[in-house]
């Protein structure tokens, strides 16, 4: 049975990284936003923007939270395609075949972690040519790799609800935006302590922060504390929660 799942889920990722070769403008989109982040809030608004004792280049302090962005906006494309699966009528042709139902939905929940590494690793080289660098060895730099791919896993699940329960394609993708924007309300652009009273007390309690603080300080060779493990049990929360809704709404959906 977990022979069969497995080659299922293969076969039908294999079929949805077709469909992104054949357009790769999607990974150039994804990333397109991100880096035009980058480029004004380090070439334009950095020499105005404190970060407290950070005391390296604004782009270094900058990438963890730009690299959360670029995966919240690679999601709104997992979410269109799913949907448009859908509307195609491709499912109800899966369920007629001997394949394992839930292969179906994790062939895009791997496609799109394929993808948003991808654009990821985009945003990361610009980030270099414009001054970031980092002394991290390699053990630091997949547990950042780690980080990273659980968060797009969380979020990719949450983008598979979307897609399930979308009305429409501009439906399928507009959940994606609340997420673009929460990296603002976080420590991604500036400390949190320079926030005011109650903004500061949402920046600070929120998933973003402490996912963005474990990847800066992993990243700077700074000691890691709390930070990392608040921000895996955030992930992981999402992870188990938007995994058991959408697999709800693919049942009620499917049925």
């Amino acid at each position: 049975m977990t022979s069969h799942f497995i080659g299922d889920t293969a076969a039908l990722t294999g079929r949805s990284l077709r469909h992104i070769l054949r357009s790769p403008d999607t990974i150039i989109t994804t990333a397109l936003m991100p880096v035009a982040f980058l480029l004004l809030f380090v070439d334009v608004l950095g020499g105005a923007i404190t970060t407290g004792e950070h005391s390296g280049p604004y782009v270094s302090y900058l990438l963890p939270g730009i690299l959360l962005i670029t995966i919240a906006s690679g999601i709104s494309y997992t979410a269109y395609r799913l949907f448009l699966d859908l509307q195609g009528g491709i499912f109800q042709r899966f369920q007629s075949m001997p394949i394992a139902r839930a292969s179906v939905l994790w062939a895009h929940v791997l496609t799109s972690i394929i993808a948003n590494l991808a654009s990821i690793v985009v945003v990361v080289l610009v980030a270099v040519l414009m001054g970031f660098r980092s002394g991290a060895g390699p053990a630091p730099w997949l547990a950042v790799a780690g980080i990273l791919i659980l968060f797009t896993l969380a979020l990719t699940w949450l983008a598979m609800i979307a897609g399930l329960t979308a009305k429409s394609v501009d439906g399928a993708s507009a959940f994606s935006y609340p997420l673009i924007f929460l990296p603002f309300i976080s420590s991604a652009f500036v400390p949190t302590a320079s926030m005011p009273g109650p903004v500061r007390a949402f920046a600070q309690n929120q998933p973003v922060t402490s996912i963005v603080n474990a990847i800066r300080e992993l990243l700077s060779q700074q000691p890691v504390g709390s930070d990392l493990w608040i921000a895996l049990a955030w992930c992981l929360g999402i992870l188990v929660v938007a995994y058991v809704l959408a697999m709800v709404a693919y049942r009620r959906r499917i049925s």
